[in-house]
């Protein structure tokens, strides 16, 4: 029995609507993706990345902004400042995700743009920053600034004896870096020489007499006198032969 030429059409036609997918699944399975792979997503795909093991998070705001509220374990590094912003991202690990922010989510655009540019695999952008996140009611870290280290005091601190002086901060990525041999010398060496800490982002008077230009800045004291300098990541038998 042949079917007329109608029915036929009519066949395929109800088939190809079922097979179909849905808009709905699709806009889900490209939302999904887009989840995965980076992009800027939304305060709630956000905050579920922020879960993943590994993740990195970075604000491209300014040290200032950074201090009045940032997301917990972030880095910083300002995107309007090139040399910082290219200096420290490269201690970055570019196979890992990455999650950027900024106050409403443009500066983290343009710096998402150019972290895939040169090379990061996946790199995901807050939608509106922390406006956004903050609109949802959702908190931010901010810890309560301790006093500024005086140059009085820091001079007082360096008068006597072998001191190493480790200008950094907990935020920035080389300083993040570096801790781990600063710990280990202090393990090893720590009746040799005393270590000063100034903090990159409060101690702004002492950097300034000290003619500190970026984080991390390691300098050597001996009996007051300035012996040895050196700016960013130093391993760890430079340093140790920097405090004989």
């Amino acid at each position: 029995m042949k079917l007329p030429l109608f029915s036929i059409a009519l066949f395929f036609v109800v088939l190809a609507c079922n097979s179909a997918p849905s808009e709905s699944s699709v806009s889900s399975n490209e939302s999904e993706a887009n989840t995965q792979t980076g992009g800027t997503i939304s305060v709630a795909a956000f905050e579920q990345k922020m879960k993943t093991p590994g993740i990195q998070i970075l604000d491209v705001r300014t040290a200032g902004e950074f201090q009045g509220g940032h997301f917990n374990n972030a880095l910083q590094a300002n995107w309007l400042d090139e040399k910082e912003f290219t200096e420290r991202v490269q201690h970055i690990d570019k196979t890992k995700p990455v999650l950027v922010y900024c106050a409403s989510g443009i500066r983290s655009a343009e710096a998402m743009t150019w972290m895939k540019q040169n090379g990061f695999a996946d790199v995901s952008n807050l939608r509106g920053g922390t406006s956004a996140w903050r609109m949802e009611g959702k908190p931010l870290e901010s810890k309560a600034a301790r006093e500024e280290l005086s140059m009085a005091a820091f001079t007082a601190s360096t008068k006597t004896g072998i001191v190493l002086v480790d200008i950094g901060a907990e935020w920035c990525p080389p300083c993040v870096k570096m801790e781990p041999i600063v710990q280990q010398l202090i393990k090893e060496k720590g009746t040799q020489f005393n270590l000063v800490k100034v903090d990159g982002g409060i101690d702004i008077e002492v950097m300034k007499q000290l003619r500190s230009e970026g984080l991390p800045t390691f300098i050597v004291f001996k009996n007051g006198k300035e012996t040895w300098r050196k700016q960013g990541i130093v391993d760890y038998a430079t340093l140790a032969a920097a405090i004989q």
